[in-house]
């Protein structure tokens, strides 16, 4: 059955503290999800449940991701056109830690889908061992975001020069 959703926005926007704290992955092996989240990207292993789950985080939150296999041991990624998780965004606080990012995602032999200047971010695009979409980005200061003559904003997809963010390290 279809749910019906708003038309209008609401008229009390979301405070703006609110984050998306964590993302939780369904995957099908775990010892090789943890090869790319904690083995490549360097994520810290902060708690694991034996072969079915494992939480992950950076600077010491108690869990950034989260990933198990509780129904999706040996598992098959969602086939193309099917719903579901477009990619997960992982937001480095500086264009030099990007640019570190893509160093360990290069030294792993992980192919770049993408690579884009959003004007208000850089961005890398890959996949996880799942086939899950993977954003790794930072965002310009605000200062320098595109807007229009009105003000609002106006995102930009351009070709990220790969070479150049590698001199930010």
């Amino acid at each position: 059955m279809d749910r019906l959703v708003p038309l209008e926005p609401s008229p009390a926007p979301v405070d703006a503290g609110v984050r998306i704290g964590h993302v939780h992955l369904n995957v099908a092996d775990l010892d090789r999800a943890l090869g790319f989240y904690q083995g490549v990207l360097g994520f810290e292993l902060t708690q694991r449940y034996g072969r079915e789950a494992a939480f992950l985080s950076a600077g010491g939150y108690h869990h950034h991701l989260g990933l198990n296999t509780w129904d999706s041991l040996g598992g098959a990624p969602p086939p193309p056109g099917a719903t579901g998780l477009f990619h997960t965004a992982i937001l480095y606080p500086t264009r030099a830690l990007l640019a570190d990012a893509l160093r360990r995602v290069r030294r792993a032999g992980i192919p770049l889908d993408g690579a884009s200047d959003h004007g208000v971010s850089e961005a890398l695009y890959l996949r996880d061992p799942d086939q899950n979409g993977v954003e790794l980005y930072w965002d310009k200061p605000r200062e320098l975001w595109p807007v229009t003559a009105e003000g609002r904003l106006a995102m930009v997809t351009r070709r990220l020069d790969l070479e150049d963010l590698l001199r930010a390290a």
